[in-house]
């Protein structure tokens, strides 16, 4: 199975990432940090009107294989998160880049997205080594 990288996401090397529509940062994990967990079987995000600053904790996803902590691509305040994740955490490998998004945050600064985060392009070749 090949994995997607889609061009209009922003990627950490920690295997979030960001899509920006606005002022809204939509956050998820990719469909490779997907793969290297398994199963999913818990996910602990932030609260609705929660403050995060960059670099900081989102929360956590847990597999049958290990627990990880999410990190935040962006500074903002959580606007929305995903619920129904969070009641079936075993459907984000269904649509990552979809319906499997974690939290929706208002950014403080857009264009913080864009500072060390990594095109689709440079994110395949960091975890493909292509």
């Amino acid at each position: 199975m090949s994995l997607e990288y889609p061009d209009d996401l922003r990627y950490l090397d920690s295997h979030e990432y960001a899509r920006l529509d606005g002022d809204i940062a939509t956050i998820g994990i990719t469909q490779y940090a997907l793969n290297q967990l398994g199963d999913i079987v818990f996910l602990d995000l932030l609260e609705i009107g929660d403050a995060v600053s960059k670099g900081d904790s989102i929360g956590t996803i847990e597999s049958v294989k290990a627990v990880e902590t999410l990190n935040s691509p962006v500074s903002g305040t959580v606007v929305e998160r995903n619920e129904e994740l969070i009641d079936s955490p075993e459907d984000i490998g269904d649509d990552p880049y979809g319906q499997g998004w974690f939290l929706k945050l208002r950014v403080n600064d857009p264009g913080e997205v864009f500072e060390d985060s990594l095109t689709a392009d440079e994110y395949s070749a960091l975890v493909e080594g292509v």
